[in-house]
């Protein structure tokens, strides 16, 4: 079925934990934009991360949101980052049509020393090493996997990086998170974290508008004018740059706004939001599953206090078992 546009006022506002496909005519631009609010909160609150861990990935969370939603059939989409700082993994995972769940590794003496130091950039926290997107169909088919680099420039610029490499597809990302204290209802101090996020792509009806440039230096440098000097990709970038971080989170400017003041003079359409959820995929049958292909030694190992615990690394749920449950049946 086919989304519906809307102009902007035509209906209720997504609000947060919702994606809001749009496009510019006028620029050939499509892109969808985001506010994550109670959802992320939950996935980073309970795990009780220190401030640059759960800023680095709320980020991560937006940008798996962002590309998930964008996902034609039932799947998976995840990011993760490996690399050899205080940070060393970043985990998010969107489950079509609309679960999320999210995780990260660190080690605390690396990352005190970090924050001793003042070294609290995202490309500092994450050093060296890579970002893969991964997209799975399922069982039927294999996954594809598309990697880049960590190379101490921010998770904006390696997403672009991404696109294209692998879409070739003139792309830019914008992504923020914010910390925020207030009060309640009842007036009480409330810690609060937010994230936003933007994707924007050109995607002319004449391909060859977008057609990567030419490697220079050899026989194949024509000296043609490549997709980064398309004068509608350059208006629609500079606009995308002008986005302040604050206002990527700001509840008080929203996902309709925000579009409404970078591409008002262009025409901007916004669709049907997307609802998304922090819903993990964990669950007691196929944790045992796993653990009934142990051995009997590994069981016997596993066990604590005459039973095996495993808790979710993603949704910190517990799961108990007997260990007469993981024995094969008579």
């Amino acid at each position: 079925m086919a989304e519906a546009a809307a102009a902007l006022g035509q209906f209720d506002f997504a609000g947060d934990d919702h994606v809001v496909p749009f496009q510019v005519e006028g620029l050939d631009v499509r892109g969808r934009a985001v506010q994550l609010g109670p959802m992320l909160d939950a996935i980073l609150e309970r795990h009780h991360y220190p401030a640059p861990v759960a800023r680095l990935l709320a980020e991560v969370v937006v940008l798996t949101v962002l590309l998930g939603t964008s996902l034609k059939f039932d799947g998976k989409f995840t990011v993760q980052t490996k690399g050899d700082g205080p940070v060393d993994l970043l985990v998010a995972d969107f489950s079509t049509p609309e679960n999320v769940r999210a995780y990260a590794r660190f080690d605390q003496a690396l990352l005190n020393k970090a924050v001793e130091a003042g070294e609290t950039e995202p490309e500092q926290l994450l050093g060296k090493g890579i970002l893969a997107f991964t997209i799975d169909q399922g069982k039927f088919s294999q996954p594809y996997q598309g990697i880049v680099p960590l190379d101490g420039t921010t998770l904006e610029d390696i997403a672009g990086v991404y696109f294209r490499q692998s879409e070739q597809i003139p792309t830019r990302v914008r992504l923020a998170a914010a910390e925020l204290f207030d009060r309640d209802d009842a007036g009480k101090p409330r810690h609060r974290w937010r994230a936003g996020g933007l994707v924007a792509q050109f995607l002319p009806e004449a391909p060859e508008r977008m057609r990567q440039p030419d490697l220079h230096g050899g026989d194949g440098d024509t000296g043609s004018r490549p997709h980064g000097d398309d004068d509608a990709w350059l208006e629609a970038r500079s606009l995308v740059e002008t986005i302040d971080a604050d206002e990527l989170t700001d509840p008080l400017v929203g996902t309709e706004r925000l579009l409404f003041r970078l591409f008002h003079e262009r025409g901007v359409r916004v669709y049907e939001p997307r609802a998304v959820f922090d819903r993990c995929s964990c669950s007691r049958d196929k944790i045992k599953g796993v653990l009934k292909g142990f051995s009997a030694e590994e069981i016997e190992a596993s066990q604590e206090n005459g039973e095996i615990a495993v808790t979710c690394e993603f949704c910190s749920t517990t799961y108990r078992f007997e260990p007469a449950e993981l024995q094969p049946a008579e």
